[in-house]
């Protein structure tokens, strides 16, 4: 069997982390099992879709590795289709036109809310024999007895009586397709064989499989899978903090890390958390996913980003840190190149963003530091005495390595009566212009001697 796949976005917004995961869900099924992934873009919304959701939809998901087949589908130079489609339903009786004004459906739906029953058309049309003058929406003919099944890859078996699914629209009053009919259209042409989403589309899904049973279609698998929900339980909204792509990327999370977390929010594979791209494909299957929604976790995407900023190679990890400056902070200097390069190794130290290796840097980027008002009250006289003895004795080192720097910190405790914190913090103040940042040692072996000495004599 051949396997197709999409992930199909509006670009009324920018991409949503769990229309991520869902995208990333799609294209791992179709890559282990050597399919095709499609991007298909459904902006018939015309009032809300961008251009610019559509570039940052497409930007990220190639960020984080999941490129699709060809070139991406756009919904809107399809609706032809869709709308030959509606028609041939109509034909085939169905579908019907339904004249209700906005003022007889208003008061069909303010019954509803005080009986405290779901809205479902009362179906006031579905029967007219002949066509009427003015303004029409074309239904789709709902079945109304019996019930319907849906066997879900990831839910099991779903079945729910057909008389719960109202007859939907299908072509507004202007002749547009609605998403329930364009949706199912698209898949039909782009002979998708599984549609996997969230399962806030099941009841859609039943809708949609009433149209394939119309039109006598081959029906697509459907997979449902458990929406994601924030640290607060609740079902993530873009008001949420973090929710899309965009949020990560500024603050420095790399693509593999995030890739990594999404797929494990949600699915497993035995008691495995880090996958490589390949792994990931190879290992992905559909039944190991859960069945309950995920909780998106903050601190754990933080401590996958870690991981992965401790172990990649450290020529790459530069590499995406010179990316990182350049987007979001400012192009690096390239006379820094060398220096940071080789302090990589400890400017990574406990730094779970690209953003915080930006922080523990600065000193090296910026010639000039910067001193907080808060940090400056900790420079008191005895402070100041401390660096100014570092400096007499720094000035006659002839060689610089921590085996020589050692015993001139020991000898400062000691003269000063104090503890390495002591010694150490005004000097990492001097240096670095904040008591937080890398160790004191790598810190005064990653400056030259002249600059520290320069540094210093401005305290």
């Amino acid at each position: 069997m051949s396997f197709v796949c999409r992930f199909a976005p509006s670009p009324t917004g920018p991409l949503h982390i769990g229309g991520v995961r869902t995208a990333l869900f799609n294209w791992l099924l179709a890559k282990k099992n050597k399919g095709k992934y499609f991007l298909r873009i459904e902006d018939t919304d015309k009032e809300r879709s961008k251009d610019e959701f559509k570039h940052q939809i497409i930007s990220s998901l190639a960020w984080l590795g999941i490129e699709h087949d060809g070139e991406e589908y756009v919904q809107s130079e399809n609706i032809d289709k869709h709308k030959t489609v509606a028609n041939e339903l109509a034909k085939k009786g169905f579908a019907y036109h339904c004249y209700c004004s906005a003022e007889e459906l208003e008061a069909q739906k303010s019954l509803a809310k005080k009986k405290n029953l779901p809205f479902i058309y009362n179906r006031k049309c579905r029967d007219l024999k002949e066509k009427k003058n003015g303004p029409a929406v074309l239904r789709f003919k709902s079945k109304i007895s019996g019930s319907a099944i849906i066997k879900d890859l990831v839910q099991g078996d779903k079945n729910i009586s057909n008389s719960t699914i109202e007859d939907f629209i299908i072509l507004r009053q202007n002749s547009t397709p609605t998403y329930q009919l364009s949706a199912t259209v698209d898949d039909h042409e782009m002979k998708v064989t599984h549609v996997i989403r969230g399962d806030d589309h099941m009841i859609n899904s039943f809708k949609q499989k009433q149209i394939y049973e119309a039109m006598d279609w081959k029906m697509p698998n459907f997979a449902h899978i458990p929406l994601i929900h924030s640290d607060k339980g609740k079902k993530l909204s873009k008001r949420d903090n973090a929710s899309t792509i965009d949020d990560y990327v500024m603050i420095g999370i790399m693509p593999d890390a995030l890739r990594n977390y999404l797929l494990r929010l949600g699915w497993s594979h035995k008691d495995k958390e880090i996958f490589t791209k390949q792994e990931s494909i190879d290992l992905f299957d559909l039944n190991g996913v859960g069945k309950s929604p995920s909780k998106l976790d903050m601190s754990r995407i933080l401590s996958m980003n870690e991981t992965y900023i401790k172990t990649i190679d450290e020529k790459d990890l530069f590499k995406l840190f010179k990316e990182y400056l350049s987007k979001y902070k400012e192009p690096l200097d390239a006379s820094k190149d060398t220096i940071l390069m080789k302090c990589m190794g400890f400017l990574k130290n406990k730094a779970k963003t690209l953003e915080d290796i930006y922080n523990n840097s600065q000193y090296i980027i910026n010639n000039e530091v910067k001193i907080s008002a808060e940090d400056q009250k900790l420079l008191d006289d005895k402070s100041k005495l401390i660096i100014k003895d570092f400096m007499s004795e720094f000035e006659r080192l002839s060689y610089l390595n921590k085996e020589t720097l050692e015993p001139l910190i020991k000898s400062l405790i000691e003269k000063h009566k104090t503890n390495f914190k002591g010694v150490g913090q005004p000097l990492r103040i001097g240096l670095v212009g904040s008591r937080f940042g890398p160790g004191l040692y790598d810190v005064i072996l990653s400056l030259d001697k002249t600059e520290i000495i320069k540094r210093l004599s401005k305290i």
